[in-house]
């Protein structure tokens, strides 16, 4: 049985949370190996409605155990917080079924106002943060002084690593004419959060091992979308980890060689949120009634995303980056109605055509898509669970995409609710 990586090939939000939750059910474990609660991951089951940030789509359902990874940075009060909010819905969390890996690095309140500070000083610059402190815990963490969850255990070696942490920090604000921060203080709400972090701590790669070798099936759940890598996204405008599937093995401390299939969660239209290069935006009625439709408005953020065509030459470079074998298609109902779809096979940039996306931010900024128009379907697909339940021009639609970005589809999504999806190929039978 492979065990499997599920990551978003587009800007995020293309909804990993439903199918990562179709898949759990399958899985034994579900991990997060990247990112932090800048992620929203919305969950429809029985009609109830979860919306998670930090926890693994995995929580939610009895019997699996949801691991955060120690690529994964952790607001300790968001996850309470989180936490807290899904009791209130009935959901179980205990050390039964939630662990936290020792050596994932935390996020302080002092991370989330220097995100805001340098957002608000950016102007026009500005990237697009959701502020929530990300970029400047993996900074930390690069920077070898940050605070990671095992530091919890020991409140009085935490006093060193806070002076530490705060000689660079202090410095930052004292530049930007903000107060400095009390060691005292900061020492103080860490020593408050603690014991409420510490019950899930876990030393995730021995873990992960062990059950591996037992025969458990693993879930590696991403964050974001393989277009926000810090490395092959479109730079400066992306996420502060690395999103692709071999973040996968590093963020969890499992070998590569312990992965067996790669799905890429792809959208059938597509969606960014906040600033950066968009080539098949459309700022007219056709994209308002893509957002309206799909309703797009980020889990996290509340921001509507901005829409467009589908770019198939922009998906099939991510799903060449991120090692996917097949792919989930989802949101196929937002494009019922449409007489005609346009799908982007390739760019012009200044004259010339060009099959992938340049990685400098200018060239980015200037590609013009190159579209073909293929027939939509007036039937509606909402709620398919079998081909014979899809029109027949939308089953061409599907089949060109295939031909387009190169890779098989795996799955098919034709709703938020988990029940409204076609299997093509079990990734977890790979």
């Amino acid at each position: 049985m492979a065990n499997v990586v599920v990551v978003g090939s587009q800007w995020g939000d293309e909804g990993k949370g439903k199918i990562v939750d179709w898949l759990s059910e399958r899985a034994d474990i579900v991990v997060r190996f990247q990112g932090g609660h800048n992620a929203g991951h919305t969950l429809v089951i029985d009609g109830t409605t979860y919306k998670l940030s930090l926890l693994p789509s995995g929580v939610v359902r009895p019997g699996k155990l949801a691991v955060i990874g120690n690529g994964v940075v952790i607001d300790p009060w968001a996850l309470v917080e989180e936490i807290k909010t899904l009791r209130a819905q009935n959901v179980e969390i205990s050390r039964d079924n939630l662990r936290i890996a020792e050596n994932a690095t935390l996020i302080l309140p002092l991370h989330r106002e220097l995100d805001a500070l340098r957002e608000a000083a950016a102007g026009a610059g500005k990237i697009g943060t959701t502020k929530r402190g990300i970029g400047p815990a993996y900074e930390d963490k690069v920077g070898r002084r940050a605070i990671r969850v095992m530091d919890l255990q020991n409140l009085q070696s935490l006093k060193a690593k806070i002076e530490r942490i705060l000689t660079h920090h202090n410095a930052l604000r004292r530049g930007l004419s903000e107060p400095e921060i009390s060691a005292e203080e900061l020492h103080a709400q860490l020593a408050e959060i603690a014991p409420k972090i510490l019950p899930f701590i876990e030393t995730v790669w021995l873990l992960l091992d062990r059950r591996r070798r037992e025969g458990a099936r693993i879930l590696f759940e991403g964050a974001q979308g393989a277009l926000l890598d810090i490395d092959h996204g479109t730079y400066p405008f992306v996420t502060s980890s690395n999103t692709v599937a071999a973040q996968a093995a590093t963020g969890s401390g499992i070998g590569p060689s312990a992965i067996g299939y790669v799905l890429g969660i792809t959208k059938a239209y597509t969606t960014r949120v906040g600033s950066g290069p968009f080539p098949t935006e459309l700022e007219d009625e056709v994209g308002q009634r893509l957002g309206e439709r799909g309703h797009e408005f980020g889990t996290v953020t509340g921001r509507a995303r901005r829409c467009g065509w589908f770019d198939a030459c922009l998906v099939r470079q991510t799903l060449k980056v991120a090692g996917v074998m097949g792919i989930a298609l989802t949101k196929l109902d937002v494009l019922d109605g449409f007489e005609e779809l346009k799908v982007c096979v390739g760019y012009r940039l200044d004259g010339q055509s060009v099959d992938h996306l340049p990685a400098a931010q200018g060239a980015q900024a200037r590609v013009q898509p190159i579209y073909e128009v293929l027939e939509g379907w007036s039937e509606s697909t909402r709620g398919a669970r079998s081909w014979a339940d899809l029109p027949a021009s939308c089953i061409k639609y599907i089949r060109r995409v295939e031909e387009f970005i190169e890779v098989p589809v795996a799955l098919l999504s034709t709703s938020p609710e988990r029940e409204d999806t076609i299997l093509v190929h079990d990734p977890f039978e790979d």
